[in-house]
């Protein structure tokens, strides 16, 4: 075994992908076909009337009956396989110009591995060459007729060259729309989790499903189930967000559209811990991990526990991560045991690019390739998926079971797992693709970009706004669009999704837009600065300053900010800061666009600013200066369109984040959900008299924040039941009316508060959220379920309980801005009457709900000073208040007013004053007690 070779190989990789540029720009229109569609398939004498001859002996055999149990037919199938044909299903074969040399068949196929038959063959003819490199044009990559064809091509010689005719299941990418050379383009995940639209994305998951199996595919790798964590990381673009709740609810919405009437497979990524590296570095360590084991299964295990069992996911990517010392390439608990008996998956497991190969390159626990084979499949791998010839693998797994290491029981079990999806997705019994009037019509087509502008538009997040925004292009005879991102789209085109769509950018979108209007303002173009200065990164760290080019491009920038009423500034990142293998020590603007930015807001014009980005920013100085703040993330191919219909007012932005904006990268690690105080302030006071030693302030933006052009009011809001057994669930209603002069979409949130339990948890957990559409004046009632494992913890044993006690409900605009709240008892079996609590002789049971006017009074003991008096606040109370006594005679005194917002804790101080009865009187607002603590309460 050439280790030097195996190790060459990832490195090249990791270069190809920093030779990426953010500007290069090849026109790819000219692709045409190169095939007449004439051509049959399945027309000789294997295809038979409802069954075809796969192993080409003129009877149907129990695999070839479509009318048989799957199970028969994967049991039938692996008793008539050799050693030869098992171990390769067990091994992908990387397409043209990734491993293999050929488009199409060629008679050398006759003396490869793969004339035994391969399990996968990935991104075969997808245009994708490497990082960097422009796309493979010539060889039927487009229209998506031609390629399907191909594909049949390919798929025909497995079925009628093989002996058992084991049809090939055709891999491909798909987190932004299906790896094609063209197909329907979609914003990256992060932008789909900001639209909070599970219907949305289930729709995404359909045409990303249904335009791959037109093209061929009948596997996708998507989603990432990842939850992210650290702002840093570099795949923080493909994250739905950083709340394992919100990941699981868009994970199965994409996957069911996916897997809908089994038109392809989804494969989930990464299993598993795979976004929680020490320091979110990447490149080629993506290791160690540093979280607890109840971080791990509350946040990151959460999500693949609900979509493998709500949506059945058929494909699972195993990461290249260890947890705690043990490789999960390696690992049987976290391979098998969790993934198959703890969550009952019946898919197939293929291995990240290299992920078996580094149990002894990296991670060390193997000294050879053979014995990294064998870890791998002992520990629960089906499929080995990397860039390398497949005989690396498949030859040291004959080699082990011809030793007797790897028991042929454990091959057919993998083998099982493997073929099981190729029946489900009908591979056995319509192997070919041949609707080519249906993938002309539907790739790209035009109503699945209907589909993708309305995604662009959704995941729009409005993060300032001081009412500069919508503009109004009557007002405005001239608007300067400036910065790195404004004439860019090559975030568009990614990895991972399509690559050669026709996209918009900002600038081309705004042109459009103005001009459609009538005497519509002119546009005015200057670049402002690159994305990044000539010594970036290293410029974040020993200081900036302008080179006479940065200084040339800023002055063209001033220049037309001057001669225009506004200024649009479109900054952020791109491929040379964001991505796969691109974590960072810093998480700012570049410098030479922070710089860009001071100069225009130097010329007194109104700015906007607008940001492309694929993760959260350290915005501080844009969020104090400019105008208005709108966030795009990676707006797919629609993207320039969307934001212009947004920044003109013909689109109300509704999106919110799925993730934390913090102040700065040293507050990280800084996410939602997070533990009771874990993000508080530090003192207060600046400069040497003060006694604050870090920023203050708490997040720049928070988990679930996000502005409208209108204004919504929430009301009203009902719960089922105030007690609850175990298996009970919960209905919460309540009313939101938009207020406004604008339709708009808001997004309300709900999130549960324990309020006490035998280890600490999270301060409030998502459990609940809807995307409500409201015409001006319009009301409508949202309604929430609350089953019985929303209200699920783990103890300290791990084992998943549901513990007596109270439970607060919040509904809310994000996870710091709460309008409603209600609490409800989770009544403890042993004892139902615990905790139908009451304070005082007069029945006061809490919490007690309180509006302007109402009261809340508690008897006391008048021999008793009552000290201290402490009451709580539920974190949705937002009120004027005041306290009063009486020692008798129904004559009450104020002893303290204040103001409650957010949830408090007040505390009284009376020293030796006695009572009889305390009142607590609500001047406005509305409030709610959850309890309160005095020695003096009867």
């Amino acid at each position: 075994m050439n280790t030097k070779n195996l190790l060459a190989i990832p490195i090249l990789l990791l270069l190809c992908s920093y030779g990426l540029s953010q500007d290069k720009k090849v026109d790819y229109n000219h692709v045409e076909a190169k095939v007449k569609l004439n051509r049959q398939f399945g027309k000789n004498r294997l295809y038979h009337d409802g069954w075809i001859d796969f192993n080409k002996n003129g009877v149907m055999d129990c695999y070839e009956n479509s009318n048989a149990d799957i199970e028969d037919r994967i049991a039938d199938l692996i008793s008539k396989m050799t050693i030869e044909e098992k171990t390769c299903q067990m091994v992908t074969l990387y397409g043209y110009r990734r491993v293999l040399k050929d488009d199409l068949p060629t008679p050398e196929w006759k003396n490869s591995l793969w004339k035994d038959g391969v399990g996968a063959i990935d991104e075969h003819l997808n245009s994708f060459k490497n990082w960097g490199l422009p796309l493979t044009t010539e060889s039927y990559v487009w229209p998506a007729s031609t390629h399907a064809w191909a594909l049949n091509t390919v798929q025909e010689w497995f079925v009628e060259q093989t002996r058992l005719g084991i049809p090939v299941d055709f891999t491909d990418e798909g987190i932004r729309g299906v790896e094609a050379f063209k197909a329907t383009n979609f914003p990256t995940q992060l932008g789909m989790g900001s639209t909070w639209d599970t219907e949305l994305v289930k729709k995404e998951g359909r045409i990303t499903g249904r335009e791959a199996r037109l093209l061929g595919y009948t596997n996708v790798y998507a989603p990432i189930l990842d939850v992210g964590r650290d702002q840093r990381w570099g795949r923080y673009e493909e994250i739905y967000g950083e709340d394992p709740y919100l990941v699981a609810e868009m994970g199965v919405a994409m996957a069911s559209g996916m897997q809908q009437d089994w038109q392809v497979a989804a494969t989930g990524k990464h299993y598993c811990i795979y976004s929680a590296n020490k320091g979110a570095r990447e490149g080629m360590a993506r290791v160690d991990p540093q979280i607890s084991i109840h971080e791990v299964e509350n946040i990151h295990m959460y999500p693949w526990r609900e979509v493998i069992g709500r949506a059945n996911l058929q494909g699972v990517m195993s990461s290249y991560n260890d947890y705690d010392g043990e490789p999960i390439q390696g690992s049987h608990y976290w391979l098998y045991d969790r993934l198959r008996t703890d969550f009952g998956f019946r898919g197939y497991v293929v291995s990240d690019s290299d992920a078996v190969e580094y149990l002894f390159n990296k991670h060390h626990v193997a000294q050879d390739m053979k014995e990294a084979v064998y870890q791998s499949v002992m520990a629960g791998l089906n499929v080995r998926c990397t860039f390398r010839s497949p005989d690396s693998f498949v030859l040291p797994l004959r080699e082990l079971v011809k030793e007797g290491r790897i028991p042929m029981s454990v091959i057919d079990e993998r083998v099982a797992d493997v073929l099981r999806v190729k029946f489900l997705t009908g591979l056995f019994d319509k192997p070919y693709q041949t609707d080519y009037a249906a993938a002309d019509r539907e790739v790209n087509g035009e109503e699945n970009n209907r589909v993708s502008l309305r995604a662009s538009l959704e995941s729009l997040v409005l993060l300032k706004n001081d009412g500069t925004l919508p503009l109004d292009p009557k007002s405005l005879k001239r608007i300067a669009v400036i910065g790195p991102n404004a004439d860019e789209t090559s975030f568009v085109h990614t990895h991972y999704g399509p690559l050669a769509t026709e996209a918009v950018s900002v600038l081309q979108g705004i042109r459009d837009l103005a001009a459609s209007i009538q005497n519509g303002p002119e546009i005015i173009y200057a670049q402002g600065s690159k994305l990044v200065d000539d010594n970036w990164p290293e410029s974040e760290i020993f200081g900036y300053e302008p080179s006479d080019e940065d200084i040339r491009m800023a002055s063209e920038a001033v220049e037309a900010a001057e001669k225009s009423d506004i200024a649009i500034i479109v900054a952020g990142g791109g491929q040379r800061t964001c991505g796969e293998n691109k974590s960072r020590s810093s998480i700012d603007l570049p410098p030479c666009q922070d710089y860009l930015l001071r100069q225009v807001h130097k010329t007194g014009k109104p700015m906007v600013v607008v940001l492309i980005c694929g993760r959260p920013l350290s915005i501080n100085w844009a969020d104090r200066n400019a105008n208005a703040i709108l966030c795009g993330w990676y707006p797919g191919s629609h993207g320039g369109t969307a934001i212009a219909k947004t920044l003109f007012g013909e689109y109300n932005p509704g999106g919110k984040l799925t993730v934390t904006f913090p102040r700065t990268v040293g507050q990280i690690p800084f996410n939602f959900p997070y533990k009771p105080n874990s993000q508080v302030d530090g003192y207060g006071g600046l400069g040497p008299d003060g006694k604050a030693s870090r920023v203050g302030g708490g997040a720049l933006y928070d988990f679930g924040h996000g502005l409208s052009y209108t204004t919504f009011e929430y009301s009203d809001i009902r719960i089922s039941s105030k007690y609850l057994n175990r298996d009970d669930s919960l209905e919460v209603s309540f009313d939101i009316k938009n207020t406004g002069r604008m339709a708009g979409d808001e997004v309300a949130q709900l999130y549960l508060h324990d309020q006490t339990s035998s280890i600490t948890v999270y301060e409030k957990m998502l459990r609940g959220f809807r995307r409500v559409h409201l015409e001006p004046g319009e009301t409508k009632t949202v309604k929430m379920t609350l089953e019985p494992k929303a209200f699920e913890m783990l103890d300290r044993n791990l084992r998943r309980i549901i513990e007596p006690g109270y439970f607060d409900i919040y509904i809310g605009s994000s996870s710091t801005n709460l309008k409603l709240g209600a609490t409800v008892v989770q009544l403890d079996p042993e004892n139902p009457e615990k905790y139908r609590k009451e304070t005082g002789n007069k029945g006061l049971e809490l919490p007690v709900e309180l509006k302007k006017g109402e009261e809340a009074s508690i008897e006391t003991n008048i021999d008793v000073p009552f000290g201290k008096l402490s009451f709580y606040w539920r974190a949705d109370s937002d009120c004027d208040f005041i306290v009063e006594i009486t020692e008798g005679g129904g004559q009450f005194f104020k002893i303290y007013q204040g103001h409650c917002s957010s949830g408090q804790m007040q505390r009284i101080t009376s020293g030796t004053r006695k009572a009889s009865e305390i009142r607590i009187r609500l001047l406005n607002g509305h409030g709610a007690i959850t309890a309160i603590d005095c020695e003096a309460i009867k």
